[in-house]
């Protein structure tokens, strides 16, 4: 049924059998047209070739107005379809419905009254002059999945901006530890250079001390009683 009704809505599209004469029509059974020639022994599909029969339990030529696939055996549906004029229910399971007439069933009765040949050929013009598609279910479904497809690509990307915020801010808010020179009280003091540390050894082992004053002896003043 999907390929059938897509074949459809392409033809519809693209006016691939329009104007699309009614080639047969037989009395309290059904109409059928959808060749381009207007012989009924033309037509293709889109695809350039036949498509597979598709049957599904609730689709059935129950009633007048169903629209069904005409072929010359299983799988080989290509253009033609056919209207029903009342049910045709030993058709099931061999023809793919595709669709039902929702309006017009006056105008069914009045193409079924119009007088045909010994071939079941209409001897008066009838013809589908043009199409309109008014809800496509198939439009209906690709603008569905692009809003989803949409609402997923932006949702993404919301995520992945926060992450990169959250980042950044968690790196500026981060403190730097101070580093440990030695174990204990006065762990965070830098230890002096070795330099200075050799140098502090030096004087220890000499006896001098810098800092102290140095000492001159009584006898290195001189003689003061002159004064």
């Amino acid at each position: 049924r999907v390929s059938a009704l897509f074949f459809f809505l392409t033809s519809v599209y693209y006016y691939y059998f329009l104007p699309a004469v009614f080639h047969r029509s037989i009395r309290h059974f059904m109409i059928q047209g959808g060749d381009p020639t207007g012989t009924g022994a033309g037509g293709d599909s889109i695809w350039g070739k036949c498509f597979a029969d598709e049957f599904k339990p609730n689709l059935v030529h129950k009633g007048r107005g169903i629209l069904s696939m005409a072929n010359s055996g299983p799988n080989t549906n290509k253009s033609q379809f056919f209207i029903t004029y009342r049910s045709c229910q030993h058709l099931d399971n061999k023809h793919t419905v595709f669709g039902r007439l929702v309006g017009g069933l006056e105008v069914i009765s009045e193409m079924e009254k119009v007088e045909t040949d010994a071939k079941d050929r209409p001897l008066e013009s009838i013809t589908i002059t043009g199409a309109s598609v008014f809800v496509d279910p198939y439009q209906e479904v690709d603008d569905k999945l692009k809003e989803e497809d949409e609402k997923e690509a932006k949702a993404v990307h919301d995520r992945e901006e926060d992450e990169a915020a959250a980042s950044t801010s968690k790196g500026k808010g981060k403190e730097i530890a101070p580093k440990v020179h030695r174990e204990g009280v006065g762990k965070y003091i830098p230890k002096p250079p070795a330099s200075a540390k050799r140098s502090g050894e030096e004087g220890a082992a000499t006896g001098s001390d810098p800092k102290r004053p140095k000492v001159v002896s009584a006898g290195s003043l001189g003689d003061f009683r002159s004064w």
